[in-house]
């Protein structure tokens, strides 16, 4: 286990640790139990309830290879479909608590996510994922060859403080949001924004404030109501914190 300290393009340092081999191979073998049970359900469903197999004696070898192709599309598409549904983890990764992030320290994105699976053909088929495992162990961040092509990184999230404890902000039971389009920002966004303002808070920069309210305003759509750079900001960590908090 590593740590690995991400450079945001605020210049902000995050640090966290990447996840360990022995992490990263309890997830995979988690998932490849899910996809080994899939199969198992399709063969009873399909084949010894269903008879679907004296279909098959109907069929040109063409069709019989379509309709397979169909039933194995789950598997093909598991881990793509679940990262980018559960923002870069899978069942096995949410049991096993490791996601994968960018290391520009920003939400991984589903361009992110095709890279990664992608690579699975080089870094779990070839020799029987020795390769994956290869550079796993030998990269500073802990990187398959597809994390290294899509620039992300695998962390765990146990025994450390989990990214949204660092973005609370005090809120009464009478708070009244004003900003709903906040909710666009992610966990990891709202952390970036929170550290980036106290330091250009701390330093009167003034400039770098400006600069993270614009960059607000463009992502979300957000305008800013109150006229003050700096109240805008603190008004957004308490509308995220509202609505987080609320859901």
């Amino acid at each position: 286990m590593s740590e690995l300290s991400i450079n945001t393009t605020q210049n902000v340092k995050i640090n966290f640790i990447s996840a360990s081999v022995g992490e990263r191979l309890g997830s995979y073998f988690i998932d490849l139990l899910i996809k080994v049970s899939y199969v198992i359900v399709v063969l009873l469903v399909f084949f010894y309830w269903l008879h679907f197999d004296k279909l098959f004696k109907n069929l040109d070898s063409w069709s019989i290879m379509t309709v397979l192709f169909v039933f194995y599309l789950p598997i093909m598409f598991y881990s793509i479909t679940l990262e980018s549904v559960f923002e870069g983890q899978t069942i096995g990764k949410r049991l096993v608590k490791i996601k994968v992030v960018k290391i520009d320290g920003y939400q991984a994105g589903f361009g992110d996510y095709l890279i990664r699976w992608f690579f699975r053909i080089i870094d779990f088929t070839l020799l029987y994922g020795l390769v994956g495992l290869i550079a796993v162990v030998t990269s500073k961040k802990g990187q398959r060859l597809g994390d290294m092509a899509a620039g992300t990184a695998v962390i765990t999230l146990k025994n450390k403080i989990d990214i949204s404890h660092t973005i609370l902000e005090e809120i009464g039971d009478a708070y009244v949001p004003t900003y709903p389009l906040v909710i666009k920002l992610s966990d990891n966004d709202m952390r970036i924004i929170k550290e980036t303002f106290q330091k250009a808070d701390a330093k009167n920069d003034h400039e770098m404030i400006y600069k993270l309210v614009a960059k607000i305003e463009n992502v979300t759509g957000i305008k800013n109501q109150s006229g003050n750079n700096s109240d805008f900001l603190r008004v957004i960590l308490k509308d995220y914190n509202f609505y987080t908090q609320n859901m």
